[in-house]
């Protein structure tokens, strides 16, 4: 029960880590990245999509994203979708593709980045936490319940709380690693 128990709370941290991931990938830096419209949303085909399921998102120069559409008849679509997106970039429409030149950031632009990838770490490290909390409850459940001994109980927690710190640790290493590309000039 133990085991299984650490191994189900390590995969969830280790969600809660590509989580992080994915959050910071959306934050625009000075430098281009598919990540910021492959979450963005677009109505085709009668479904909702995403710009990723649509087209072919590169990177031709560091700079600039190229987003082809597999069906040309999209091309407006997506465009649509990114002005509406809070992207704050504007795409240029050729007839065949989309190219989105990604300005520099300014100081306060910056800043405020700095600030939204800071609010996604914690959300992070409070998520970890939260994974923490619930394996501590049951825990207690089997304590109470006679399932396990006092010292499991106690031995589980040190385990569980050296994987928390592991984690943590991953989430403000990827922290520092985004806040460096963002101060980037």
């Amino acid at each position: 029960m133990i085991a299984e128990l650490i191994k189900d709370t390590e995969e969830k941290m280790r969600k809660a880590i590509e989580a992080v991931k994915q959050d910071f990938s959306q934050v625009r830096t000075g430098r281009a990245n598919p990540g910021l419209v492959e979450h963005l949303k677009l109505e085709a085909y009668g479904a909702q999509m995403s710009v990723n399921q649509v087209a072919a998102v590169s990177v031709p120069e560091p700079r600039q994203l190229l987003i082809a559409p597999f069906d040309r008849t999209l091309l407006s679509v997506i465009e649509k979708a990114i002005q509406k997106s809070d992207l704050g970039i504007n795409p240029t429409n050729d007839g065949v593709a989309l190219r989105l030149t990604i300005p520099q950031l300014n100081e306060q632009r910056r800043k405020d980045l700095i600030k939204q990838v800071h609010q996604k770490a914690e959300h992070g490290r409070v998520s970890i936490r939260t994974v923490r909390q619930e394996v501590q409850k049951k825990l207690q459940t089997a304590r109470k319940n006679s399932e396990i001994s006092e010292d499991e109980e106690r031995r589980t927690h040190e385990q569980i709380q050296k994987l928390v710190d592991r984690y943590i640790a991953q989430v403000d290493e990827l922290l520092k690693i985004k806040e460096a590309e963002l101060m980037e000039v």
